[in-house]
């Protein structure tokens, strides 16, 4: 009896999918370039400053083991 009710939902499944797949709205093409040199641009920034922060620590861990 178990069976039956498991192959009943699975159509229902793959039809409630195919229904909210056709719902998504996807970006335009210019909306995906801009977002993606936004990601690209804060990454580079940020690894910038946790580079710089690396630095920064390192040299003051060199000055504090020195004394």
């Amino acid at each position: 009896m178990g069976d039956s009710a498991e192959k009943q939902a699975r159509p229902s499944f793959w039809k409630g999918m195919k229904a909210e797949f056709k719902k998504i709205i996807w970006p335009d093409r210019m909306s995906t370039l801009k977002q993606s040199v936004a990601v690209v641009i804060i990454s580079i920034v940020v690894g910038v400053i946790i580079a710089i922060l690396d630095y920064v620590i390192k040299y003051g861990v060199n000055f504090l083991t020195s004394i």
